[in-house]
């Protein structure tokens, strides 16, 4: 729900009829009091109505808006990279908010945003799709790591890099796996751990769901120990920042990597490849994913008509230094073998 004129007031600790005053007749208040009001209605996104006899202004139809969660994570700072070369290409001003993992922020952003700008690409929203939708209205809108039937959508599938993955640890001998999750808000988590459930199980694989962490260097270092106890030979970690935080958390603790455990992120960011050891990951394709939403909302703000459309991505795992043969001490048998 956007925010109102109720609420600037609760949060500036002014009067209702003093937050008004602060759009409809400025003069009247002292500065500081007028400072502390448009402060708090620019905090919350509050955007008041046009007066009698005004007409609101319109979406600047060349500016667009991009919305990510973390800006500092390279896989992001690669898929807005690619969105603002297309802008460019299609004489467009790209946007950029960040959100920080935060679904408030993100509602504010959104609520901010959506009557200034002519769209909106939502990369991996921590908010629910149909939220989301409800937030832009009526501008057009392309969410990216977020499904639904309503909107365009651009899907990094991870399908196919998974089951590679569960497909290579076992050739390696590896029985027992963990998986290190990310935010409970992130549908890539949720999609991704799905998937590797269904594929180790098909495979007669051992697969132990850890707990979520941040999707930083620091939330797989706080899962490092977890890991350990679990007593899998192998992990899959969230991304490539979690997955790089076990191999250094695990190291303080005296596991070495890949002798006594794998390891493989998802992501395949460039620090990757010149990591110590180098990190096998699945491959996304972000770059790609930020030019496509661009060309979608480029044509739903165009009125094309068309129905919504998904677009999914394939993914690959590649194969580096931090995978390797499964210790045959720690290797537990299959289901199968079991069986």
């Amino acid at each position: 729900m956007a925010p109102t004129l109720t609420d600037v007031a609760k949060r500036a600790q002014v009067a209702l009829s003093t937050a008004s005053r602060a759009f409809s007749d400025p003069q009247r208040l002292g500065p500081e009091t007028l400072r502390k009001v448009l402060h708090v209605a620019e905090e919350l996104g509050y955007v008041p109505p046009p007066r009698p006899g005004e007409t609101p202004p319109e979406p600047d139809p060349a500016t667009v808006a991009v919305v990510v969660p973390d800006i500092t994570n390279p896989v992001f700072g690669a898929f807005v990279k690619a969105a603002q070369t297309r802008g460019w290409h299609s004489r467009q001003t790209i946007v950029l908010a960040d959100t920080d993992f935060d679904p408030d922020h993100e509602r504010e952003v959104i609520t901010r945003l959506r009557d200034r700008i002519a769209g909106l690409v939502v990369c991996s929203p921590r908010l629910d799709a149909e939220d989301v939708l409800e937030l832009c209205g009526d501008t057009p809108v392309v969410l990216v790591n977020r499904e639904t039937a309503t909107a365009d959508c651009v899907i990094a599938d991870a399908t196919d890099g998974l089951r590679q993955t569960i497909e290579y640890l076992a050739a390696l001998g590896h029985r027992h796996l963990a998986y290190v999750q990310g935010s409970q808000h992130s549908w890539s988590n949720s999609h991704r751990v799905d998937l590797a459930r269904g594929q180790a199980e098909q495979a007669g694989l051992r697969l132990e769901v850890l707990g979520r962490q941040s999707e930083t260097v620091a939330g797989g270092e706080a899962a490092a120990a977890a890991v350990i106890a679990s007593g899998a030979s192998a992990v899959i970690a969230h991304n490539d920042l979690v997955a790089l935080g076990v191999i250094s958390g695990a190291r303080r603790l005296g596991t070495r990597v890949p002798d006594d455990l794998s390891v493989v992120g998802i992501d395949d960011m460039p620090l990757a490849a010149t990591a110590h050891p180098s990190l096998s990951s699945v491959a996304v394709p972000m770059a790609r994913a930020g030019s496509l939403s661009l060309e979608l909302l480029s044509q739903a703000i165009a009125g094309d008509g068309r129905e919504p459309r998904l677009l999914r991505l394939p993914t690959q795992l590649v194969v580096r230094g931090s995978t390797g043969p499964a210790d045959a001490v720690r290797t537990l048998p299959t289901a199968r073998e079991r069986a």
